[in-house]
This record gives structure tokens, C-alpha cells and sequence, in this order.
């Protein structure tokens, strides 16, 4: 009788998921549709110079390019050009390997996309806002030569430029790297910039049904709940996004980005560290109100400052 039950509750959870992901939704936690609400293309120039990146809040997406492939695949709603001007400063980038050439998917599913046009959208950006700087992840997928390297560092070369990037394994200082790409190496090979096994990150992607969501939410919560009293020197890395057999990315992410949201409202006054929180389908207000916890911690240490100043003088 309790599997019966159990059974039947995993149905009605099952035909939830297709409740929940159908229809484009603009919510301030959670949007699938092609267009960030509003913009924030310039808000790193407000970060003092001196301030280690690791001090930094931050919104990210997930599978950044998964804009094809249906249900099981899409993970994102807006281009790349789009998520950056809305404030998105973290990348997560999957390349498939086939005979050099370095194509995005998400799985099997092609995203119409190769790495170099990663590349210019990122370089373009950079160029036309040179306060900003843009961590991405490399990461191999859907092939396993285990050797992109030459291919990474051929793409570089070709739709970017060698002294764009951080060419350290340390963690920069906001004036180290305004204009710049930091890649998160996610590959075997000599060093391009920092490895991205070198950050705290939580990313507890498995979520077999709409059941596990909790579980799914509590690893987002002990992992943000630690970040304000780990180590400053190193960048905090917490993945919001899920998924499985049975829960399509976007059903997860509009259960977790509504906790997400509220467990951010709650802390708005607190000035305290995240690092970066890497989503599935933001919302324009909460990648703002991710922000805003830089820039009122910011405002408050210029305050200080400024203060000390006079008193000084």
C-alpha cells in the first residue's frame, strides 16, 4: 500500500514537471523568456581596485549556451550577449572535441554555437565595458579525448587575443582583471588562468525527481550559509541548477530560484560574501539583488573611508 502511495505521489510530481515548464514565465526569481527584464552591463565599475575577486558576489549561469534541445537539454532563455549585459559575470561553457574543432553542447544536443563565437560575444563585451571582467569554465563534454588544450588555446588565438586573459593560477584583484577573461580550467594541460578545482563549489546537480528538490535546496543552503566565514582568499562557487530522469532543468530551477530569492531578500542588510551563485534561468531582479550585495558592502566601506578621512585630516 505505502509503494502504491509513493508511486502515485512520483506520478502527480512527474505530471507537475510538465505543469511547471510549460508557458514562458518573468518572474523576479525565474525567467524563460528571451529577455532580461533590465540591464546591468557596468556594475563591476563600482568594485574597488584593490578588491580580491574572491570578495565578490556574483550571479553566473549554467550551461551557459543551453538555449536548444528541449526540455531535458535547455537550461538558459537569453543569448550570451543578453546574460552578460544583464550582469551575468560567471560562465560555465561545454565544448565537444572532434578533430580540433571545439562545438557547445549540452550532452548530445548541439547549441548551434562553437567556442570561438563564445569568444567575440565575451571580447565584444569587454571591449564595449572594460570595468567588467568574465570567469568562464572549460570543461570537456560529449567526447573524451581528454585533451582540448591545443584546441582551447587554438581558439584563443584566433577569435580573441592572448593578453586578454589572467594568465595566473592567484586570485586578482578586481584592477588586475577589468578587461579581461579568466578562464576556470576545467582541463588537463598547462596552466591558461586559475584551475577551477581551486574554488569551493557546491554542485549537487542530481535531482532524480520532484521529490529531491529539498535535498536539492539544502545543498544550495549550507553552501551559501558557509561562504560568509570561509576563506576570502578563495572564490565560492555554489550551483542553484538541477536536474534527472524525471525533472527538467527549468522545473528545478523554478522551485530553487523562488527559495533562492526569498533566502536573499532575508540577507540584503547583512554585506556578506556569496561568492558566485550560478543559475538556471535568472531573473533580471534577482541577478540585481545578487549585485547588490557587492555594491552596499562597497558604498559602505567608501562611507568608512571617507569618514576616517576627515577625522584623520
Amino acid at each position: 500500500m505505502m509503494k502504491m502511495q509513493k508511486m502515485v505521489i512520483e506520478l502527480m510530481l512527474l505530471a507537475g514537471v510538465f505543469a511547471l515548464s510549460l508557458g514562458a514565465i518573468q518572474r523576479p526569481d525565474y525567467d524563460d523568456t528571451p529577455n532580461p527584464e533590465f540591464l546591468n552591463p557596468s556594475w563591476m565599475a563600482s568594485i574597488p581596485d584593490d578588491q580580491l575577486l574572491s570578495e565578490v558576489t556574483m550571479p553566473g549561469t549554467h550551461n551557459t549556451m543551453s538555449l536548444y534541445g528541449g526540455a531535458y537539454a535547455e537550461c538558459q532563455s537569453w543569448s550570451l550577449a543578453s546574460q552578460l549585459r544583464a550582469g551575468v559575470r560567471f560562465l560555465d561553457i561545454r565544448v565537444r572535441h572532434i578533430k580540433g574543432n571545439l562545438t557547445i553542447h549540452h550532452g548530445v544536443s548541439y547549441q548551434r554555437a562553437h567556442f570561438g563565437q563564445v569568444l567575440e560575444g565575451v571580447v565584444d563585451f569587454l571591449r564595449e565595458h572594460p570595468s567588467e571582467t568574465v570567469l568562464m569554465r572549460i570543461q570537456e563534454t560529449f567526447s573524451e579525448t581528454h585533451d582540448i588544450y591545443g584546441a582551447v588555446v587554438d581558439y584563443i588565438h584566433r577569435y580573441a587575443h592572448w593578453d586578454l586573459l589572467w594568465h595566473s593560477r592567484l586570485v586578482p584583484t578586481m584592477a588586475e582583471v577589468r578587461g579581461k577573461i579568466i578562464i576556470l580550467q576545467d582541463f588537463s594541460g598547462p596552466d591558461l588562468g586559475m584551475r577551477y578545482g581551486s574554488l569551493d563549489i557546491a554542485d549537487d546537480w542530481k535531482v532524480p525527481t520532484l521529490l529531491h528538490v529539498n535535498e536539492k535546496w539544502m545543498s544550495v543552503y549550507k553552501h551559501l550559509e558557509a561562504a560568509p566565514a570561509g576563506n576570502m582568499a578563495q572564490i565560492f562557487l555554489t550551483y542553484s541548477s538541477g536536474a534527472g530522469v524525471f525533472v527538467f532543468p527549468r522545473a528545478v530551477a523554478q522551485l530553487v530560484n523562488a527559495r533562492l530569492y526569498d533566502y536573499l531578500k532575508a540577507k540584503t542588510d547583512l554585506n556578506q560574501r556569496f561568492g558566485i551563485i550560478c543559475m538556471d534561468f535568472p531573473a533580471a531582479p534577482i541577478i540585481k539583488m545578487i549585485i547588490d550585495f557587492q555594491l552596499t558592502e562597497v558604498r559602505n566601506r567608501n562611507q568608512t573611508f571617507s569618514s576616517d578621512s576627515r577625522k584623520s585630516g
